[in-house]
């Protein structure tokens, strides 16, 4: 309610400059008027909205408002007097693109890269971060199925020291114990080697990747074409039913 309110509270100081006069018209179009004023967007593209005066932006899968006569940039939704939001159904088909592609992103992922984890006939893909609890929580009732094969990349976003983890992770001799060893809290052995350059370079590819899909949290599962953010174990155990081929079911 309160970031509605700011945005009508902003629309209505644009609406209340000289919109009521007879305005002169913009010395460039508006589009080109926008990437002048704020070069730092990515423009997919520019329309008018139903206000007169004020453009939609779309820009990597957001929408925002323009107003070139005094470039205001107005972020968040513009309501009617039913409450409805203006854009609401063209924001949801951006969402359902950004979900395809990212789909799309991760059927090519590299999972040469990853930490593979198990043999079974169910493909799982993980984003995970060795000091979060809920991906410990996860990992906790994930590790005995016998039915999955794990693919685990590590993006520690809320927790950046544990890239040391990561590391130790990768460059270990058995990968999977040691992986086992850091889900369980346990710390980074005293004899373990430096991390190789090698190594160093792999944990910021697994960084890499999880921005280039958007994650922005952990644990993120990808199981049959369907996202899973968070340890949502019931989702998750319905999900991996599902996936299961019918003569195993």
């Amino acid at each position: 309610m309160k970031n509605r309110l700011i945005t009508i509270f902003t629309l209505l100081l644009i609406l209340a400059v000289p919109l009521f006069s007879s305005a002169s018209p913009l010395a460039m179009k508006p589009d080109e008027a926008f990437k002048k004023a704020f070069p730092q967007f990515k423009v997919d593209s520019i329309t008018e909205s139903q206000i007169p005066g004020i453009y939609e932006v779309v820009t990597q899968g957001n929408i925002l408002f323009y107003y070139p006569a005094k470039d205001f940039l107005i972020a968040g939704d513009i309501y009617n007097k039913d409450g409805e939001s203006i854009v609401a159904d063209k924001r949801q088909v951006l969402i359902e693109k950004a979900r395809q592609e990212q789909l799309k992103q991760v059927n090519t992922l590299p999972l040469e890269k990853a930490l593979k984890v198990g043999n079974g006939p169910i493909t799982m893909i993980e984003f995970s971060d060795p000091d979060c609890p809920f991906c410990r929580k996860a990992d906790k009732e994930l590790a005995n199925r016998t039915d999955i094969t794990r693919y685990i990349f590590f993006s520690p976003i809320a927790h950046p020291n544990a890239i040391t983890k990561v590391q130790y992770i990768l460059g270990a001799k058995d990968r999977k114990q040691a992986y086992a060893d850091m889900m369980a809290g346990k710390p980074i052995p005293s004899t373990a080697t430096a991390p190789s350059q090698e190594i160093i370079d792999l944990a910021a590819a697994h960084l890499e990747l999880a921005k280039s899909l958007g994650i922005e949290g952990t644990p993120t599962f990808f199981i049959n074409g369907q996202e899973v953010i968070g340890a949502d174990m019931d989702r998750i155990n319905a999900l991996l039913k599902e996936a299961l081929p019918p003569n195993l079911k």
